[in-house]
């Protein structure tokens, strides 16, 4: 069954000095399992990389062959957002709208969220969205 991937999992799966279990788990689930993420989701992807790069906390090429690997996982961009429910989330969570927007997908979609961000787990059990683990 499919499952929304919100971008703060993809961290641990490349800074080997913030490790989850849980991003590990959910790795393992894109093993056998289709994500769904907003069209966001390749640009916080890509965001992250260069921002651990100017911080020293990754090379260029470490930047590279991780997209290069996520490009194998079975990752399904989504660009039919509902952009009027995900500023109601917003408003009615305090999340930002692109986290919203993660909410906004699990909830149309009627499938689990991945997500590392307390808030947004938080607010995930509040619409009724079970979390993928």
């Amino acid at each position: 069954m499919p499952f929304v991937l919100d971008a703060s999992v993809a961290g641990p799966w490349i800074l080997a000095d913030e490790p989850s279990e849980a991003a590990a788990r959910i790795a393992h689930r894109l093993l056998s399992e289709d994500a769904l993420v907003p069209a966001l989701w390749w640009y916080e992807v890509r965001n992250l990389l260069v921002v651990c790069e100017r911080r020293g906390r990754l090379e260029r090429s470490e930047s590279d062959l991780f997209l290069s690997r996520l490009a194998d996982y079975p990752i399904l961009v989504d660009a039919e957002v509902d952009w009027d429910a995900a500023m109601r989330l917003a408003r009615r969570h305090q999340l930002t709208v692109y986290d919203a927007s993660y909410l906004e997908l699990a909830i149309r979609s009627r499938v689990q969220l991945a997500t590392l961000d307390v808030a947004l787990q938080r607010a995930a059990g509040k619409e009724g969205v079970d979390l993928a683990a």
